[in-house]
């Protein structure tokens, strides 16, 4: 049996925490797909198709990851793509709660759904995208954050966003 994981999130943009984070996993499980959450309601400064296209880059030639969108439950997702495991980073404490929350609605809506969290190496632990996107809207040097290209995909879309 092929075990296989997603790692769903908004990766706008993907860190290298985020980064950390895949290629362990890719480690671990047979497959793994990063699946790219539509996530409105955070207001992404990126398009789904955007977001998939720095994550695959930033990925680069990984053989057992692939990146997918998702716009809907992330349960339903599992049962599309015949997977059973939610992989889930935490950063910080202050991230348990949340993560808690959704682990256990997960649950709820389908027993069958296991979360496994994984913390980033302590470098990147506080890391977040929120983060990044203001230190870069502020004039700051993101390249310790972020892989150059996206540093640089992520200068020029702000300066077009103002």
């Amino acid at each position: 049996m092929v075990k296989k994981a997603i790692y769903p999130g908004t990766f706008d943009p993907v860190t290298y925490g985020h980064l950390d984070i895949i290629k362990r996993a890719a480690n671990i499980f047979d497959e793994v797909i990063v699946v790219i959450a539509h996530s409105e309601d955070k207001n992404p400064l990126f398009t789904p198709a955007e977001r998939m296209r720095m994550v695959k880059e930033a990925i680069g030639d990984i053989d057992n990851v692939e990146v997918d969108d998702w716009k809907g439950l992330i349960v339903d997702y599992l049962n599309r793509v015949d997977a059973r495991i939610i992989i889930r980073g935490l950063r910080m404490i202050s991230d348990f709660e949340y993560e808690f929350q959704m682990a256990l609605t997960n649950r709820k809506l389908n027993p069958q759904v296991e979360t496994i969290y994984m913390m980033p190496h302590e470098s990147y632990c506080y890391l977040s995208s929120k983060l990044i996107k203001e230190a870069a809207s502020l004039g700051a040097d993101i390249s310790k954050f972020v892989p150059e290209k996206i540093a640089q995909v992520l200068k020029e879309k702000l300066k077009r966003h103002k």
